[in-house]
């Protein structure tokens, strides 16, 4: 099994609902993501998939999310914008674009600060 990473970032606000005091204040992070896929074969070109395909996809996800009040993006609907939701909905977002079947998105890390980060590991 190979597994590639790419990593980005975005800006943005979100406001959570039943979690700590401060957090249910509106503010924002400088987020961080890490993008894991996987594959088991190599192609032609020795690779599982062209890293600038899945940077291009990556790119396009965070420009959806970049300098927006998460709670007001579809995406999120109904949901709490918390780290562990971003990384599950960038994950479901990336799986969607990826055109080959063979290849899977592995996890999703969301970095919120250099300290704090939550992963969500695809089944």
């Amino acid at each position: 099994m190979f597994e590639l990473k790419v990593i980005n970032h975005f800006s943005a606000a979100h406001q959570l609902k039943l979690v700590a005091a401060k957090c249910e204040n509106l503010h924002g992070h400088n987020w961080k993501i890490e993008a894991c896929v996987t594959g088991e074969n190599l192609n032609d070109a020795g690779v599982i998939m062209d890293f600038g395909i899945i940077k291009k996809h990556v790119s396009e996800i965070m420009a959806a999310l970049d300098h927006k009040f998460l709670n007001e993006i579809g995406w999120f609907k109904g949901l709490n914008p918390s780290s562990e939701v971003i990384a599950m909905r960038i994950a479901r977002e990336l799986q969607a674009r990826i055109e080959d079947p063979s290849i899977k998105v592995s996890s999703i890390t969301v970095w919120e600060s250099d300290d704090a980060c939550a992963k969500y590991i695809c089944s």
